[in-house]
C-alpha cells in the first residue's frame, strides 16, 4: 500500500511548521530580536558611563572652579527646575488638546477628514525645532505679549502673574506653549491608536443600550485607553524635557528659581543651558554642563520609569478585576 501523497497548494507542498527551515527562520528572528535588545541596553549603558566619568572633575571640583563660583547643587538646580516647570507647562497645555484631537480624528470626523487631519498632525511632527524657534520668537511672542500685560495688570496677586511684564513676550509661559506645539502630534498619534483599539463589541453595545456618543467614549473608549494616554504623555513630556534649540532660541535667561510665567527673568533649562554655554566653555566648566546632562538624564530615566510603573499598575488592575 503506498505512502499518501503530501498535501499541497497553488504554490507546492505545504511544510510542515516544524520543519527544518523553519526553526532555523525562528532561531535567527530571536537571535536578532536579542541582539537588537542587549545592543539598546549596552548603548543606554555607554552613555550613562560616560556621563558618570566626564560629571566627575565638577562633581568633585571646589566651587570657584565652577560656573558662577557657585556649588554644583546650586548651579544646576536652578536649572532641573526650569527644566521641569517648562515641560510641565507644556503637559498641562498638549495633554487635553491632543485627547481632544484624537477623540475627535478615532470617533467624531468623518473618514476622509481624519485622513486628512491624521497625515497633517504627522506631518507636524517632521517640522525641525528651529523653526519652531523662529515661529515662537517672531509670531507667538508678540501674539502673546498684550495677553500677558493684561495678567499682569488684573492678576498680579497670583505668583504666577506678578509681573514685571515682559516687553518681548519671550518667557516661560511662550517656551512652554511652544514645546506644547511640538510635543502634541506624538501624543496625539499615540492617542489616536489607542482609541481605534477599543473593541468595538464594547462601543455597539453601549450604543445599543441607548447610550450617546460622549457617554460610549466617556464609559468605553477612555477608561480602555487610560494607560496609553498615560503612555503619549509620558513620551511627551520626555521630549519636552529634552528640547533644545526652540528652547534656547525663545527663552530670555535670567537665572534662578520663579513661578512667575511672564516676568523676563526666566530660569533656563538644562538643555539650552548646555547649547548655549559649551562653545565657550573649557576646562572643569565643560565638566560641569555634561554633570548637568547627567541630571537630565536621571530626571528623564525617572520620569519614564515611573510612567511605566503606572501602565503596568493599570494593567494588572485591569487584569484583576
Amino acid at each position: 500500500m503506498s505512502a499518501p501523497a503530501a498535501p499541497t497548494i497553488a504554490g507546492g507542498p505545504v511544510t510542515p511548521l516544524d520543519a527544518p527551515s523553519h526553526r532555523r527562520g525562528d532561531r535567527i528572528f530571536a537571535g536578532l530580536a536579542r541582539g537588537a535588545g542587549v545592543l539598546i541596553l549596552v548603548l543606554l549603558a555607554g552613555v550613562a558611563l560616560f556621563l558618570v566619568v566626564e560629571s566627575v572633575p565638577a562633581l568633585t571640583a571646589s566651587s570657584s572652579e565652577l560656573p558662577q563660583g557657585k556649588s554644583f547643587a546650586h548651579y544646576v538646580g536652578p536649572l532641573a527646575f526650569g527644566t521641569a516647570f517648562a515641560a510641565a507647562i507644556a503637559l498641562l497645555i498638549a495633554a487635553p488638546v491632543s485627547i481632544g484631537v484624537a477623540l475627535f480624528i478615532s470617533h467624531y470626523s468623518p473618514r476622509r477628514l481624519a485622513g486628512v487631519l491624521g497625515y497633517l498632525i504627522d506631518l507636524l511632527a517632521a517640522v525641525p525645532s528651529v523653526v519652531f524657534g523662529l515661529w515662537g520668537i517672531f509670531w507667538l511672542a508678540p501674539q502673546l505679549q498684550p495677553g500677558m500685560a493684561w495678567l499682569g495688570t488684573h492678576l498680579s496677586f497670583i505668583p504666577f502673574f506678578a509681573g514685571p511684564v515682559s516687553a518681548t513676550g519671550r518667557t516661560i509661559l511662550t517656551a512652554g506653549v511652544v514645546l506644547a506645539v511640538m510635543i502634541l502630534p506624538i501624543m496625539t498619534a499615540i492617542c489616536r491608536e489607542i482609541f481605534l483599539q477599543t473593541p468595538r463589541l464594547h462601543e455597539e453595545a453601549a450604543l445599543a443600550l441607548g447610550a450617546t456618543r460622549w457617554e460610549v467614549v466617556r464609559m468605553s473608549v477612555l477608561p480602555h485607553g487610560r494607560s496609553g494616554v498615560i503612555s503619549a504623555a509620558m513620551l511627551g513630556l520626555g521630549r519636552a524635557l529634552g528640547e533644545t534649540m526652540a528652547v534656547a532660541m525663545v527663552l530670555s535667561v535670567g537665572g534662578g528659581v520663579s513661578v512667575n510665567l511672564i516676568s523676563p527673568q526666566n530660569p533656563s533649562t538644562i538643555a539650552a543651558n548646555i547649547a548655549l554655554q559649551f562653545p565657550e566653555s573649557s576646562g572643569v566648566a565643560v565638566n560641569a554642563l555634561i554633570a548637568t546632562g547627567l541630571v537630565l538624564f536621571v530626571i528623564t530615566f525617572l520620569v519614564n520609569f515611573a510612567a511605566r510603573a503606572v501602565v503596568a499598575r493599570r494593567k494588572d488592575f485591569r487584569e484583576g478585576s
